[in-house]
């Protein structure tokens, strides 16, 4: 028997959020990365805009089940900001995202436990501020309707609550709909119901939708 995919979550939109600590400002930007060579430009181009700050720390979380993953402390003292940052990312269970703090240092030393948080704490407020999405698996569904009910059933479709991927125009009309793989057997109730079984299903490729969390 096949094991269940996890639920993967990631974030919302890219963003950045700054916090102030003893007069060092703490930018966090972060952004969605499918793979590392993303993550990697992602950081870089964090540095190039920010050259001029004391410190540019990142982590990064990228693949399908977050297997690939990695910090840096950009010169802070060792494990107090790359893998804080990480950790927000792991405890938020998130993936495919990368996080960028620079730091412009204020002229007070924080210590070890003061920087900990700091990025930590800038790493988790960016992502309370972008959002964070629930990626869960759904299987493209088609049906096909003629001409003169299309209007109709789009606006079923709709208030039943089923997602329209796409609408294709042709000698008729085809739905692509996306459907939750428990409700496939629902769906093909309702569809008989609303065209009075003059609908069929054909079903094709499992994907992915978004839902806030």
């Amino acid at each position: 028997m096949s094991r269940p995919r996890p639920v993967s979550r990631t974030i919302k939109t890219s963003g950045e959020h700054e916090i102030e600590i003893r007069k060092s400002r703490f930018v966090c930007a972060v952004a969605r990365a499918r793979t590392e060579e993303e993550a990697r430009a992602f950081v870089q181009a964090r540095r190039k805009l920010h050259f001029d700050a004391r410190h540019n720390c990142s982590a990064y979380v990228v693949g399908e089940d977050g297997q690939t993953q990695k910090s840096n402390d950009d010169g802070e003292p060792a494990g107090t900001a790359g893998i804080p940052m990480l950790e927000v990312l792991r405890h938020r269970g998130l993936t495919n995202v990368v996080a960028v703090v620079t730091r412009y240092f204020g002229g007070v030393l924080l210590g070890a436990g003061g920087l900990i948080r700091a990025y930590g704490g800038a790493t988790s407020e960016a992502i309370d501020a972008v959002g964070v999405v629930e990626l869960r698996p759904v299987r493209v569904v088609s049906t096909v309707v003629d001409h003169g009910r299309a209007g109709r059933f789009e606006n079923d479709v709709r208030g039943a609550g089923y997602a329209v991927r796409d609408v294709h125009y042709g000698a008729d009309v085809r739905f692509d709909l996306l459907v939750a793989e428990p409700e496939i057997d629902s769906f093909r109730t309702w569809l008989a119901e609303t065209t009075a079984g003059q609908a069929t299903v054909t079903l094709g490729e499992t994907t992915y939708t978004e839902v806030d969390v």
